[in-house]
């Protein structure tokens, strides 16, 4: 299947969507920080065989809106509402990876009626980390960009398929910076304990969230299943897409716990 591209504005700002179609249960996929809907093709088009798939462009990435003045926490979470009333999308389950994961917390502990269930790609509640704007404005600032080839995009991420966006990043590198800053300061533990749909965590093996952050996950709600992705890093959805399809598949089919799993 292709997709279509969609435009939906709130409050001014432009939100672009990879409209898979599809028909079954809505999904809406919600890419981690310096990504783009792009990210989600494999999965999308896996998933759109059973499901009805839109992949965004959150607000400050890929061809939304490059510089919104807003980018709290809540405006993120106002774009998801806003997305899925516009393209009628009822009762989504909403799929995040990192920073798109943890917007998907925050919609579903704050508007529980609207979300049927949750799947983090390597994400979580989201405790306060000081360092963590600084720090991904020095991984930027590291990019050698423009990229002289896509081949040396692919090298400088070190071999995979995060390289094969292009030249220039899609997004810009204050705005990053800016959308991590409650992050740094703020604990989410509340909405996290919060949050009473069905949920699927999948941490990676070399995984960025700590051992003992994913077991604090895991206490805080008995209820949570949770499947580690062998020989993979935090961008799982894009090095075992197939893999990925599968554990959402059969988490949403009948509610059975896939293979590995614990709670």
């Amino acid at each position: 299947m292709t997709w279509t591209e969609r435009t939906v504005l709130r409050d001014g700002v432009r939100l672009v969507c990879r409209d898979w179609g599809g028909s079954g249960a809505a999904v809406v996929l919600l890419h981690g920080p310096a990504g783009h809907a792009g990210e989600w093709d494999a999965t999308a088009a896996r998933l759109s065989t059973t499901h009805r798939v839109v992949a965004v462009d959150q607000r400050g990435h890929g061809a939304s809106e490059r510089l919104p003045a807003d980018v709290s926490r809540a405006a993120y979470v106002e774009d998801v509402l806003a997305v899925t009333d516009r393209l009628g999308l009822q009762s989504p389950v909403l799929v995040g990876q990192s920073l798109g994961g943890h917007t998907a917390v925050l919609t579903a502990a704050r508007h529980p009626g609207l979300v049927r269930a949750l799947v983090l790609v390597e994400a979580g509640a989201g405790e306060p980390s000081p360092g963590t704007p600084a720090d991904i404005g020095a991984w930027l600032d590291s990019w050698p960009v423009p990229f002289p080839s896509r081949e040396a995009a692919v090298r400088f991420f070190g071999g995979g398929p995060v390289g094969e966006g292009g030249l220039w990043p899609r997004f810009d590198r204050d705005t990053m910076v800016a959308s991590l800053a409650e992050l740094a300061r703020c604990s989410f533990a509340a909405e996290w304990s919060g949050v009473s749909c069905p949920t699927l965590l999948v941490p990676a093996r070399s995984s960025l969230l700590p051992p003992a952050e994913i077991d604090e996950l895991l206490r805080r709600r008995p209820g949570l299943t949770s499947v580690s992705v062998p020989g993979t890093g935090h961008d799982l959805h894009l090095e075992r897409p197939g893999v990925l399809h599968e554990l959402i598949s059969r988490f949403l089919a009948d509610g059975r716990r896939p293979p590995g799993a614990r709670n």
